[in-house]
């Protein structure tokens, strides 16, 4: 519901720019379009009697400073061109500290003498909390959503799925959602680009005549219908991707193996690159280190990388050491150490030591969540038949409100009024019958999966594969950084929150006597149940935020 209209100090002076934003990025996928926000903005302006000195519109990302036109807004309203602004929301201006305290600065200040969203009124004299969080929430929304990209474009590397453009003679798998999309061959451009490395392997061609036969005898084209370039050829003669390898990203030393069909074979590859007269291939090393591209310098924020140490003793005896070092590709006089895989294994064997719960704790914690979980189910098919009714009554109020605008028995204006509540009615009881329906489930799901990480965590990365042990790391949490030999990493909350529980398991655990039977589930649940935190410690640990 829009804010009542609160006055400033010499509201009948102020005159507003109308800022209208939308990114193409997936930051503002469900924001309004541009033209929509003129036009609501413009119906809001004239209902509050606001006088609009000019509209504004940018296609532009706001999650780095630098966008011309909000620069050039900022500097009208220094000249005093204006001293309001009118937006859709906060986030319209600012996803990004610097222009975010800019604006909140010259509102504190009042060169900026109100802003106006659909929603809000913003005055100098208001608490700047709350505009602070507001700004504060848009930008952590963009950190959040490029964190999370990051992370699933590594992922999706590490699946054997190159994560970003697909080289000439491939394409992506239109099928399949978006993240999932698996590389396939280019129907139209595959056996082209496969007839080209058979004129290279005869050793006949040079890369110039073969590019003069694809232009011009095979028609080989881009897919945005581009002839193939100089530059292009000589790309794709050395791209291993052709063989079925690729590092992610580029220069990271980091490869994996893709699971698309190579078009080509090593050995055929190889046999380019001499042709080529390539003294060094781009393709892997013989080695695969296990945490590499995984955690970066807590320094300099460079990349971590690894490399393999030979020792020969004189009596023969060879040992091999794997290090872990900054690249110093940031900050060249990085001034970090290197650490043993070794060590680096037992920070990580700590951490998972101190969430580690006996598999009794386990299944009886899980057990007593899904008996919480069916006492209030009655409640929440309560909750939910109540959401859906206020939900029906809010549909046939639109249906009425359409026909009496049908009618003649309202006016545009006061039908436009109560549409726009009962939309937003509507589309608030909607979101809550979906989180009515589903959040708790997912609850229970993703306490089970946290529930038995901590069981059998440390065991697996003791015993398991190397890509068991990369895996768990990942798991643990984000931010993976090195700085004086020592490991740092932002564990999951429910992980940091389970840690104070597992030292409590294990003191249970600890009383019991040598001399006494071996502890059983039904002696642990009964141990489990008179230790008065433990309900309430995991059940806080995990309830689904409201």
């Amino acid at each position: 519901m829009i804010d009542p209209i609160r006055k400033g100090e010499n509201d009948d002076k102020i005159g507003y720019f109308l800022y209208a934003r939308k990114s193409s990025e997936a930051e503002d996928r469900q924001v309004a379009s541009i033209q929509s926000q003129v036009e609501e903005l413009t119906n809001l302006a004239k209902k509050q009697g606001l006088e609009i000195v000019d509209i504004l519109q940018e296609s532009k990302s706001a999650k780095e400073p630098g966008r011309p036109v909000f620069n050039e807004m900022i500097q009208r309203l220094e000249k005093g061109e204006a001293n309001g602004i009118i937006c859709w929301k906060l986030d319209r201006l600012a996803r990004n500290p610097i222009d975010g305290g800019q604006v909140s600065w010259m509102l504190q200040k009042e060169a900026i003498k109100r802003i106006q969203t659909f929603e809000r009124t913003y005055l100098p004299s208001d608490n700047v909390l709350l505009m602070a969080v507001e700004l504060g929430m848009a930008n952590q929304f963009i950190r959040d959503l490029s964190q999370n990209t990051r992370r699933g474009l590594q992922s999706k590397a590490q699946r054997g799925w190159y994560p970003q453009y697909t080289t000439l003679g491939y394409a992506h798998n239109t099928t399949k959602k978006k993240g999932e999309k698996e590389i396939i061959k280019d129907p139209l451009r595959f056996d082209l680009v496969r007839k080209m490395f058979e004129l290279m392997l005869t050793g006949n061609y040079t890369p110039q005549q073969i590019l003069r036969i694809a232009t011009n005898e095979l028609g080989l084209r881009t897919k945005a219908g581009r002839k193939i370039s100089r530059s292009n050829i000589y790309r794709i003669f050395t791209d291993s991707f052709y063989y079925g390898v690729f590092e992610y990203p580029k220069g990271s030393g980091n490869w994996y193996e893709g699971k698309h069909e190579p078009m080509i074979t090593k050995e055929e590859y190889d046999r380019i690159q001499y042709l080529l007269g390539k003294k060094g291939k781009p393709r892997p090393k013989s080695h695969t280190f296990t945490y590499r591209g995984l955690m970066f310098c807590g320094e300099c924020g460079a990349m971590i990388t690894a490399e393999e140490k030979i020792k020969r003793q004189k009596n023969g005896n060879i040992h091999y050491y794997t290090y872990y070092h900054c690249t110093k590709r940031k900050t060249p006089g990085c001034t970090q150490k290197v650490i043993e895989e070794k060590e680096l294994e037992k920070q990580v064997l700590d951490i998972l030591g101190r969430i580690e719960i006996p598999k009794e704790f386990c299944e009886w914690a899980i057990k007593q969540l899904n008996a919480e979980n069916q006492k209030e189910a009655e409640t929440r098919k309560s909750v939910t038949h109540n959401l859906q009714t206020e939900y029906n009554k809010c549909l046939r109020k639109i249906d009425r409100l359409i026909d009496m605008r049908a009618n003649g028995e309202i006016t545009e204006d006061e039908f436009v009024d109560r549409k726009t509540i009962l939309l937003q009615e509507k589309n608030h009881y909607q979101e809550l019958l979906a989180d009515a329906d589903d959040r708790v489930t997912k609850w229970i799901d993703r306490a089970e999966e946290i529930f038995n990480f901590a069981r059998d965590a440390k065991l697996k990365f003791e015993t398991g594969t190397a890509e068991d042990r990369r895996s768990i790391l990942s798991a643990l949490g984000s931010n993976l950084t090195l700085k004086g030999q020592k490991l740092n990493i932002s564990i999951e909350k429910p992980l940091v929150l389970l840690e104070e529980t597992a030292r409590e398991v294990k003191s249970i655990h600890q009383r019991f006597e040598p001399d006494q039977p071996p502890i059983n589930n039904r002696t642990s649940e009964e141990k489990y149940l008179q230790s008065p935190m433990m309900l309430r410690r995991q059940d806080s640990n995990l309830q689904p935020s409201g």
